[in-house]
């Protein structure tokens, strides 16, 4: 039997057993560790070479289906890959898995500080791109193969759900200490005896404990919260960040690998004693929209021509935003690191009594999407300067938050 015709088997196989259970779900896990020691370390200073790897870095992949629709999500363990990449993967789960609908994958970045340079801007200097052809391969060929382990695997699940706050004491907005979104949203996926299959965890911080202290691939407090949830409950922890711009990270925090486990374990003890509630429904709705952004910084265009890095910049560039559902849970994608504004408001969009996720450096990796007000210098902003610098405009933000109105009332 063709690898074909045996997907497409267990997805019929599937659907013959939905009257007595219609929602599935299964996940998997790759490692994404560089190989070798020609890659570098993206985020923070230019030029970090890596050394060794510190922890695992991550693909993680979810695959959810009811009777009439499927979705997958995906996370990553680096700074933040780009629109190419996810229509890579989409491209080879169309010709490998016709079961599944590439159209319905959603890709995220944890945002590690600690992970290889997926854009290219963090080579030994701005003519030399730190982008590793290979390693990028074996990215979406890790992906690939996460997305066909899941599938395998699925099995009824039930769904349960909680919310609450974090990180007080820690998080911080540097640039407007009093815009933050502190929100923990937990959607759980079990087994009919319990056992966890796979749990999403959304929290919005910049994986920078470590920041620019070590040359050793880490995903940083991320570790930490893998390490405590796959001890305590098994089955596959994903970390889905989540608005992260304008400039939302740890603050007072000593970079050590101790304090890394310390927060993340924190976190992670944090999501599995959060109280849980049973989700009413089984819906899995999708959609999502193409959107040509306004390019107004000429630095992207010019990193573009020089090969730094291997993407097309015009006056426009191509990218995509997402909304969907997930029994009472409601998702929403940013393209970037979105201000915590944008979070609250895209989250006021929603009606729905479950929790509400967003999705930061989803589908895409644009940079700081910040508030118009950013950009003007005399407004003080602490950090501005940097931040729309590595910007592709002031448009973006509203344009996000327009295409999300117009996909939620759908």
């Amino acid at each position: 039997m063709s690898k074909k015709l045996f997907f497409v088997f267990i997805f019929f196989l599937l659907q013959l057993t939905a009257t007595a259970q219609d929602f599935f779900a299964g996940a998997a896990t790759r490692t994404i560790n560089p190989e070798k020691d020609s890659l570098y370390i993206a985020g923070g200073k230019a030029n970090r070479p890596f050394i060794d790897v510190h922890d695992n870095l991550y693909v993680k992949a979810v695959v959810l289906s009811n009777n009439s629709n499927n979705l997958t999500i995906l996370t990553f363990d680096c700074i933040g890959l780009l629109y190419p990449q996810l229509q890579s993967i989409r491209a080879s789960i169309k010709n490998e898995i016709p079961s599944i609908n590439p159209e319905h994958i959603v890709m995220s970045s944890t945002h590690t500080h600690s992970g290889p340079d997926v854009v290219g801007i963090w080579g030994k200097d701005l003519a030399h791109s730190g982008v590793n052809d290979a390693h990028m391969q074996l990215i979406v060929n890790r992906a690939v193969e996460a997305i066909k382990e899941a599938v395998q695997v699925r099995k009824p699940v039930s769904i349960s759900y909680g919310t609450g706050s974090f990180g007080e004491d820690w998080v911080k907005n540097i640039s407007e200490p009093g815009e933050l979104d502190r929100s923990v949203s937990i959607i759980k996926f079990s087994d009919p005896n319990g056992k966890n299959i796979a749990m999403l965890t959304n929290f919005a911080c910049h994986p920078t404990i470590m920041d620019d202290a070590s040359t050793a691939a880490s995903s940083d407090y991320v570790w930490g919260f893998y390490k405590y949830l796959d001890s305590a409950q098994g089955g596959v922890n994903m970390f889905l960040q989540g608005a992260i711009g304008g400039w939302v990270q740890p603050e007072g925090v000593p970079h050590t690998y101790d304090y890394a486990n310390y927060y993340g374990s924190s976190l992670g003890k944090y999501a599995y004693e959060l109280k849980k509630n049973k989700s009413t429904s089984k819906n899995i709705l999708f959609t999502s929209a193409k959107v040509n952004f306004p390019l107004a910084n000429p630095s992207f265009q010019m990193l573009s021509k020089a090969g730094i890095i291997k993407r097309t910049f015009g006056e426009t560039v191509s990218s995509e935003i997402a909304f969907f559902t997930i029994g009472d849970a409601y998702f929403a994608t940013h393209p970037g690191e979105t201000s915590p504004a944008l979070s609250l408001a895209t989250k006021s969009l929603m009606d729905n009594k479950g929790p509400k996720f967003i999705l930061g450096l989803s589908q895409d990796a644009l940079g700081y999407i910040v508030k118009p007000s950013f950009f003007d210098m005399r407004n003080k902003i602490p950090h501005s300067e940097y931040l729309t610098g590595m910007s592709i405009g002031p448009e973006t933000m509203g344009i996000i938050f327009s295409t999300l109105q117009m996909l939620i009332k759908k």
